[in-house]
């Protein structure tokens, strides 16, 4: 659901451009980091574990949000975004397929770790698995806002993420999901993130 992860972010940052202009940049580069960070964890630690902490990002958008709205700066509102998205991510992928090569085959029930759940959380197939036509469905309506609020750099960028998604929807059933950990170099400032993380994991 990476496109729709994407498009999330277009639309959390969507209300700061109406009514906040000036911190409408600093919201959407939040919000889209935010809506990407999670999946982090496919490159290093286990897929929708390691860095789907939904949990830690719910407390820290609230924090990060009072914050925003006491002292509204372009830092403190790209933070606040950006847990709110990431906070978001986990509860999409939830509505979405289990994390598994071949999602549409539901051959696990492995949606999202929860710490407070104390495992495993079922998803719950609303949309049948990532890349799925619903999936690029919702990623379209969620885009809207990058076509309309914002200027033509972003709304270029909007167009090119939903041609990707189109191909990508179009050929999900002949390419493998990248579930779980995929050897790669790895960053050591990644590393370092994720092991600190993968510490209050459990």
């Amino acid at each position: 659901m990476a496109m729709t992860h994407v498009a999330v972010g277009l639309a959390l940052a969507a209300p700061v451009a109406l009514v906040a202009p000036d911190l409408a940049p600093a919201a959407l580069a939040g919000s889209l980091a935010g809506g990407v960070f999670p999946d982090l964890d496919m490159v290093v630690g286990e897929h929708r574990r390691t860095l789907h902490v939904a949990e830690a990002y719910a407390l820290s958008a609230v924090v990060c949000l009072a914050l925003a709205a006491v002292v509204p700066s372009a830092l403190s509102t790209a933070a606040a975004a950006f847990f709110v998205a990431a906070t978001l991510h986990p509860i999409f992928d939830l509505a979405g397929g289990s994390t598994e090569a071949r999602p549409w085959e539901a051959a696990t029930n492995r949606g999202v770790y929860l710490r407070s759940a104390g495992g495993w959380v079922a998803p719950r197939r609303w949309i049948r698995y990532d890349g799925a036509p619903a999936d690029f469905a919702l990623a379209v309506v969620l885009a809207v806002p990058g076509l309309v609020l914002y200027g033509p750099t972003v709304r270029a960028g909007t167009v090119a993420l939903l041609v990707v998604g189109a191909l990508y929807t179009l050929a999900r059933k002949r390419i493998p999901q990248l579930s779980g950990r995929v050897e790669l170099p790895v960053p050591p400032v990644l590393t370092a993130v994720v092991t600190v993380v993968s510490f209050f994991r459990r």
